[in-house]
Order: structure tokens, then sequence, then C-alpha cells
């Protein structure tokens, strides 16, 4: 008995199907294409955030020290 049908046998595996398995071809995947309008929005939309974020965290910390 093989490492292989240990294991097999431990996960309950009785079908020996799963040694003729069929080959999975694998594609190239298409290229992601984003207009500009919405790669400058991104961009600018997670800056506004970042900013929201660093204010946000200034006044919490000014809070807490009164």
């Amino acid at each position: 008995m093989t490492a292989e049908d240990t294991l097999y046998h431990v996960e309950g595996y009785t079908d020996d199907d799963l040694h003729d398995a069929d080959i999975v071809e694998w594609y190239e995947a298409r290229q992601v294409t984003v207009s500009t309008p919405v790669a400058v929005g991104a961009v600018v939309g997670a800056f506004t955030l970042g900013v929201l974020t660093a204010v946000g965290a200034l006044v919490l910390m000014g809070r807490l020290e009164d």
C-alpha cells in the first residue's frame, strides 16, 4: 500500500476513477481593460478615502487627549 493509497483510504475514497481523471486545460486570461474616467475615479476615490481616514483618526486622537 502506497502513501497515495493510504490517503485515499483515510479520506474515504473508494472510486478508482480518480486515477483516470481528465486533464484540465488552462486558458490564458483576458486582459483587464479599464477606461480612463473609471481609472481616474478610482484613484481620486482612494485618495479621498485616505484623507478622510487620516482626518478621522486625528479627530479621534484629539478627543482622547482631553
